[in-house]
């Protein structure tokens, strides 16, 4: 019988356990929007393959200035951010471990402030976004955007090919594109968001065709067995209201995305951080339309992850908060350890309290 702590290839990639450390948003970038030193150690933390993740997928790391959304985010759009990033890659290499960077858009949820020359944020829509980001140590109400014109639109793509191209340069093992959670990719997806008339607007074809635009540039550029995707098909986040027929939807973006031979997808099931069963969606029938690996997130306990990857529900299980508050998940989770508790309150911004001095289990028993 399979178990979670088994070996698998993933495209280009063999992993020595099927645990996967989720992208997970932290704030803790330095000026000019580059990885740092406590950075590093953070990642290292989590990277030895006997105790912590299989694959680390990197915090969400913008392609361009303008998809910043958030305070104190990692960049990948210039030569001084790649340096840095292969600091950190680097060292997790010498742990042993396996490191993707998700690339990430946010367009419409974000802030003027955090825009180059204070200008509106893009997206595939004008309308605002009911929603809020991380501006200064605090939440505030995203910005209204403007919806980007249809000649713009491939320089938006062109931005995700060379980032693709940065993190190999930055010594990543590929890549993961965040297709979910209400970001860019997800604004051009949904009919609840996408109010356009132009070759990216109404049908699932047209309001497809970003994604697959994306999706070929990234995987022609590093190779489809480097490439990742993450989507979420009914979570509500970020003003990301329901499409009106998600199943149809998302079974047509993985469709057109076969050719691609992509690594892995990676699954947000219901709410990102909510309850799993938020809406119905059969994952199941999405699943047989995906030839890679299949990852799957969301509120998994050891239990649920134990039985995903048994029966052959899902190759690999990603998660998310456990590994904040725990640098060696898998350790644990191998045991039927006990997990430390999660300090909510230091999640965004600061130093190292509530990022890095998390104890292990060998740092407890001495």
């Amino acid at each position: 019988m399979t178990t979670l702590f088994d070996s698998l290839q993933v495209g280009a990639l063999a992993l020595p356990n099927r645990v996967v450390m989720a992208p997970l948003t932290r704030n803790r970038a330095s000026p000019g929007q580059l990885p740092n030193d406590l950075m590093r150690e953070y990642y290292v933390q989590r990277a030895d393959p006997a105790t912590g993740a299989g694959l680390i997928v990197t915090e969400a790391t913008p392609i361009s200035p303008e998809g910043h959304g958030y305070a104190d985010t990692p960049g990948l759009h210039n030569a001084e951010q790649v340096a840095a990033w292969r600091r950190i890659t680097d060292a997790v290499h010498e742990r042993g471990g396996h490191i993707v960077v998700q690339l990430w858009h946010v367009g419409r949820i974000s802030h003027v402030s955090l825009q180059p020359g204070g200008r509106a944020p893009v997206s595939s829509t004008a309308r605002v976004a009911n929603a809020k980001t991380y501006v200064g140590g605090g939440f505030t109400p995203v910005s209204p955007p403007r919806a980007l014109a249809t000649a713009e639109i491939a320089g938006v793509v062109e931005q995700y090919r060379q980032a693709a191209l940065r993190a190999l340069a930055a010594g990543f093992d590929g890549v993961e594109v965040h297709g979910a959670n209400g970001y860019l990719i997800e604004q051009f997806l949904r009919d609840s968001i996408n109010d356009r008339s132009d070759a990216y607007g109404g049908g699932i074809e047209n309001r497809t065709r970003f994604l697959v635009e994306v999706m070929e540039a990234v995987a022609g550029a590093i190779g489809g067995e480097r490439t990742g995707l993450r989507l979420s098909p009914v979570t509500p986040a970020n003003d990301a209201a329901p499409d009106s027929d998600a199943q149809a939807l998302f079974e047509r973006a993985v469709e057109r995305l076969a050719p691609l031979g992509l690594a892995f997808l990676h699954i947000v099931e219901g709410a990102t951080g909510g309850a799993r069963d938020h809406l119905p969606f059969d994952y199941a029938a999405l699943r047989r339309r995906f030839k890679g690996a299949w990852m799957v997130n969301n509120g998994y306990t050891r239990e649920l992850a134990l039985q995903a990857v048994a029966t052959g529900a899902a190759d690999l299980v990603a998660f998310g908060k456990p590994f904040i508050a725990n640098p060696d998940l898998t350790l644990r989770l191998r045991r039927g350890a006990p997990l430390n508790p999660l300090r909510q309150a230091l999640l965004y911004g600061g130093g190292p309290e509530g990022y890095t001095d998390y104890p292990t289990l060998a740092e407890e028993t001495t």
